[in-house]
């Protein structure tokens, strides 16, 4: 037990001796990798973003709800059939048999073609990234790495996120990347209450106007009477005024049926959670999110070190072998 002790001692004298007789080499290693990844790290922030070899990136986010549990959108996969997406919602894990989800949707459309090429329609990327070749291959590549969208199911927030150096223009792709999600949202008619509301709006709107438009044609048929006109064509002020006074009748009461579908709807929406709700646009960030200058600092000191202290034990072996008569013998008639 005593002369195994003294061997373990011996061992680490030995080892601690070879990094005392190397001292100056993992120093200086250490120091240069320390001195360079400093200066590397202090131009790489000198230089404009445009010239720089380690630009700072922004992340701006923007946060939708999610329900999942809806029922105000009915079954997805009745959707998915219908708007032909189930065939291809397929190859992204959106199973259009019952397992299909809202979430698993608004993520999938995110990495779509058509929706990739919308946001390379409204921001030009190949002019921006100065890509000349398979233009719209490269630049779908491009957007599927940078555009990140995640959804968080304990939550139900569905959050999106674009990396780039100009803090004001990424803000710009994920809102705009919001609006294409919420746009295809009601393209599939998925918010059934949403989609009926939008429609009664429109119809209460038109309604609305033609009755206006209604009363003014009786206000000038009134003015007609009494500045003694005669119509057109030769028909009678009674029958005209009849024709006026039973459309517009039959117009408020189109406007009342739906204006009072209108307030059902405002019901119940009012009692169910929307599929898709936005709850925060993205806004410029004012920090980066990377790159960690400090982090790379460390990272590349701590490499530095262990290569220097590998490379001193290698170069105690060689000297080691060198001043062996034994191996070297060995390694003459391995020559040999």
């Amino acid at each position: 037990m005593e002369s195994q002790s003294n061997e373990q001692e011996i061992s680490l004298l030995d080892l601690f001796a070879v990094l005392l007789r190397f001292k100056y080499l993992i120093f200086s290693i250490t120091g240069i990798a320390i001195l360079f990844v400093v200066l590397y790290s202090i131009f790489s922030l000198l230089l404009p973003s445009e010239k720089s070899y380690l630009p700072n990136y922004y992340t701006p986010k923007a946060i939708m709800l999610i329900n999942n549990s809806s029922s105000s959108g009915g079954s997805l996969s009745s959707m998915l059939s219908s708007s032909g997406l189930s065939s291809l919602a397929s190859l992204a894990g959106v199973s259009a048999s019952g397992g299909a989800t809202y979430s698993a949707l608004a993520v999938y459309i995110t990495q779509t073609d058509s929706f990739l090429d919308s946001v390379n329609d409204k921001f030009d990327f190949s002019n921006r990234y100065k890509i000349t070749t398979n233009k719209k291959s490269t630049i779908r590549t491009i957007l599927k790495k940078l555009i990140k969208a995640e959804f968080d199911a304990e939550t139900g927030i569905l959050s999106v996120e674009f990396s780039d150096t100009d803090p004001a223009f990424a803000q710009s792709v994920v809102n705009y990347c919001v609006f294409l999600i919420e746009t295809r949202f009601k393209e599939l008619g998925i918010d059934k209450n949403q989609l009926a509301r939008e429609n009664l709006e429109l119809n209460l709107t038109n309604s609305f106007n033609e009755i206006k438009r209604l009363e003014n044609d009786n206000q000038k048929l009134g003015n007609s009477i009494n500045l003694g006109r005669g119509l057109a064509g030769g028909e009678s002020y009674a029958l005209e005024a009849t024709r006026i006074k039973l459309e517009l009748e039959a117009q408020k009461a189109v406007y009342t049926q739906l204006k009072t579908q209108y307030e059902l709807v405002k019901v119940k929406m009012a009692s169910e959670s929307p599929i898709f709700q936005i709850l925060e646009n993205a806004e410029i960030p004012e920090q980066k999110a990377g790159p960690s200058r400090g982090k790379l600092c460390i990272i590349v000191t701590f490499v530095a070190f262990f290569f220097s202290i590998c490379l001193a034990f290698i170069l105690n072996a060689i000297s080691a072998i060198k001043k062996d008569p034994t191996a070297m013998a060995k390694l003459h008639g391995a020559k040999k």
